[in-house]
């Protein structure tokens, strides 16, 4: 895997930058470090699991999906859509249908009826020239009668080659619009499976971290990073505990995305240090900011406005505490490689060496 603390400070008094030894990094030691030295030090700085990476992969298969999900619901609203505009051309089709009949049947049956009724001596009157009025209007009504017939069944080929093309548009769109989401159900069903793939390798890799797991054997779904979104739904100290994720730190846990940032954290903490960060504090609940507002005056946020109650925040010790220990200084320097920093107000007002918080556009960037 590829190193997930580019620039870390390697467990070494020279603080060697934490990146992966290359054969051009052997060729340069050859001569003043042996190969041994080479290959331990390739050790300690060697990630055990990747967890910067899993979480990208899995932020990305994530969004892949939801874009996927969202193109479907798109594909599907414009098939409603022209399903729509065919169904009303067809309603249109048999309104005209119907009016045509309406007119067709009682022309149709007067041509009819003006065929089998003979004009009688009329014709032989106009054959020979001494045709009357009323002959010849009869005449030119049987003339116009049959050219009105004519243009009806010629408007009646129109109406049913209409009809055919319309029910043909119908069956192509239809078989279309199966195919295309055959085809779209088929990628989204891939796009599950590769997230969920991913999502087990970050669960296994929290396991092998040491993190507390449930009665599944699976680490909480709180540690899911896709789930970090939708805690903005819930009050400042209110996010429910299946929305939140344990640390390695007993009894202290933080929302998805800054647990699994923290964790990575604390990994190559303890590769400089040789111990885990020692956590006093994380998540409080809008009971537990009460409680330490009112023990605590002026080190506190005003309850329901603490990053603690984000799951954003943690209180450290273990010698980050003190202002510009050698842990202090070292978490300065190296925690914004993971989203994480020591805020500006925590300087000054009020002075908290130990007050460190996650900034999640940051940690979006890693």
């Amino acid at each position: 895997m590829s190193s997930l603390f580019p620039g870390a400070a390697a467990a070494s008094p020279t603080r060697m930058e934490a990146r992966p030894v290359t054969v051009t990094d052997s060729a340069n030691l050859a001569g003043s470090e042996s190969l041994a030295r080479v290959t331990n030090l390739a050790g300690l700085l060697r990630d055990p699991v990747n967890l910067t990476e899993l979480r990208r992969e899995s932020e990305k298969a994530a969004k892949d999906l939801e874009d996927a999900t969202k193109a479907l619901e798109q594909r599907r609203a414009k098939i409603q859509a022209s399903e729509k505009e065919l169904a009303a051309k067809l309603r249109e089709l048999q309104a005209a249908e119907r009016a045509f009949a309406q007119v067709r049947q009682p022309l149709s049956d007067l041509v009819g009826q003006l065929y089998q009724r003979p004009i009688g001596g009329d014709a032989a009157f106009f054959l020979s020239g001494d045709a009357n009025a009323s002959t010849l209007r009869a005449m030119a009504d049987v003339s116009q009668l049959v050219a009105q017939r004519d243009q009806v069944l010629g408007d009646g080929a129109r109406l049913q080659a209409e009809r055919e093309k319309l029910a043909a548009e119908a069956q192509e769109l239809r078989a279309g619009n199966l195919l295309s989401e055959a085809q779209m159900g088929a990628e989204i069903d891939t796009l599950r499976a590769r997230s969920e793939k991913i999502v087990k390798s970050l669960t296994q890799a929290l396991v092998k971290l040491g993190i507390k797991v449930d009665k599944s054997g699976n680490p909480s779904a709180g540690c899911n990073p896709m789930r970090a979104a939708s805690l903005n739904d819930f009050p400042n100290g209110l996010i429910p505990k299946a929305y939140l994720c344990p640390l390695q730190q007993r009894g202290n846990e933080l929302r998805g995305d800054a647990a699994l940032a923290f964790i990575s954290l604390n990994e190559a903490y303890r590769r400089r240090f040789g111990r885990a960060m020692c956590v006093t504090d994380s998540y409080r609940s809008l009971s537990e900011q009460q409680s330490v507002y009112y023990r605590r005056p002026g080190f506190a946020a005003v309850p329901g406005r603490s990053n603690h109650g984000l799951g954003l925040a943690v209180d450290l010790c273990g010698g980050v505490e003190r202002f510009r220990s050698e842990e202090f200084n070292w978490l300065e320097a190296n925690s914004k490689r993971f989203g994480w920093m020591h805020p500006k107000w925590a300087y000054v007002s009020p002075f908290e060496p130990w007050h460190w918080e996650y900034d999640p556009k940051l940690g979006s960037l890693l």
